[in-house]
């Protein structure tokens, strides 16, 4: 049975919020986990973190067409090779941001077993986790803007 959490959009309190690290995975987060992969599948994503759907915690799912990968307590240990690329994210329906990543990250966290893994990831697969690591810091796409086209951005999204 598909559970669809409710994606919350910007300007939501949650997206700004800085997730709480995890001691413990529980039956609770793998439930979490599994309502999330099937939030980002349903609304056609390539990942989301937990607090774009209320929920205070350091969990990610993410899948770029390679397999769902969750990803809990994640942290990039190394970027290297940067470009920049037009983003688009859930929580910011209709706009789409140009954002210098990095091009290869170096990446520590738990899976949903709570086994540590460390691992590389290149192109699409490192944007994504990029993407949703600066969602669990309460970071943004449009944060990447100065303050001004964030406010033509913001406001042509809303028309």
């Amino acid at each position: 049975m598909m559970a669809a959490l409710e994606i919350k959009k910007y300007p939501a309190p949650s997206l700004k919020a800085q997730a709480r690290d995890i001691a413990k995975i529980t039956d609770e987060e793998r439930g979490q986990l599994r309502d999330m992969a099937d939030t980002m599948y349903l609304n056609q994503g390539v990942g989301l973190a937990a607090t774009q759907v209320g929920i205070d915690k350091q969990l990610a799912v993410i899948d770029v067409g390679e397999g769902l990968m969750n990803l809990v307590n994640p942290v990039i240990l190394r970027r290297s090779g940067w470009e920049s690329m037009e983003e688009g994210c859930l929580s910011v329906p209709g706009i789409q941001v140009k954002v210098r990543r990095a091009r290869r990250i170096r990446v520590r966290a738990m899976n949903e077993k709570g086994e540590r893994m460390t691992f590389e990831a290149m192109g699409l697969f490192a944007r994504a986790i990029q993407h949703e690591v600066d969602h669990l810091r309460g970071k943004l796409i449009i944060d990447y803007l100065n303050p001004i086209k964030r406010f033509l951005v913001l406001r042509r999204g809303k028309e």
